[in-house]
């Protein structure tokens, strides 16, 4: 199979990377370029595990070809706070509320948080909940989530 050469930017950092074309973006984040907060959970789109923003906007990385990736900018869960010893007002909210269990959904979950704070500054409890639908927790049951990412929005 016929590998292909790549140019993106990940947490602000330019990658030349060289893909095979059934390659994912997640394969390419955690196998090659060894960013490894985007988690592999379903490889199927369905738990948001693997969700990263794609120009500012969240997708999940097991469901996009590495190929269209290309000369995009991709922000994963460590790039919410890059560069500081600070973290992002959402993993501080994740941490005072007790959202973060067993932390597997929870660099996904975060991604959507920020996509979802950046559209909209002062969600409803409702509007949280819709906004994080397509990220599964099996072990939080979503309330502390919610309460984070409301606290996260009042801070900002």
């Amino acid at each position: 199979m016929k590998k292909e050469m790549i140019t993106l930017k990940v947490n602000g950092e330019s990658y030349e990377a060289l893909v095979k074309p059934n390659s994912t973006l997640l394969d390419l984040l955690r196998d090659y370029l060894r960013i490894t907060g985007p988690k592999r959970g379903c490889d199927a789109g369905d738990c948001g595990s693997c969700t990263v923003l794609m120009d500012g906007r969240p997708v999940n990385a097991c469901l996009v070809l590495a190929l269209k990736a290309q000369g995009r900018d991709i922000t994963t869960v460590e790039g919410l706070a890059p560069g500081t010893m600070k973290l992002h007002p959402l993993q501080e909210a994740f941490v005072e509320h007790g959202a973060i269990q067993c932390g597997f959904c929870t660099p996904g979950m975060l991604i959507t948080a920020k996509a979802l704070l950046e559209r909209n500054s002062q969600p409803t409890e409702r509007e949280i909940r819709a906004g994080i639908a397509g990220n599964l927790c099996r072990c939080t049951g979503y309330e502390k989530i919610v309460e984070a990412i409301k606290a996260a929005a009042e801070k900002t």
